[in-house]
């Protein structure tokens, strides 16, 4: 006997598999975007504790404009850019 209020196991394994990859996407890419802000921003000028957290603004900013985005270009129900998800 099934209950109606669970999914279906295959349901619950492409579930895990697009939010893996939807995960895998986004610690990348803000792995990137903050070592990008970090380089840009921290090197050059020689900065302190309250610039360096400026860095993470960065990298948060650009992580917002990739979610919109993915959003806009046809991705309509999540912040990835990877395709299915």
């Amino acid at each position: 006997m099934t209950d109606p209020l669970l999914p279906t196991a295959q349901t619950v394994v492409k579930t895990t598999a697009t939010y893996g990859r939807d995960l895998a996407e986004r610690v990348v890419s803000t792995g990137l975007q903050a070592f990008v802000g970090g380089l840009v921003l921290t090197s050059p000028f020689d900065i302190g504790m309250w610039q360096a957290a400026g860095v993470a603004g960065v990298a948060a900013a650009t992580s917002l404009v990739k979610g919109l985005l993915a959003r806009v270009r046809d991705v309509t129900n999540s912040a990835s850019l990877a395709k299915g998800v």
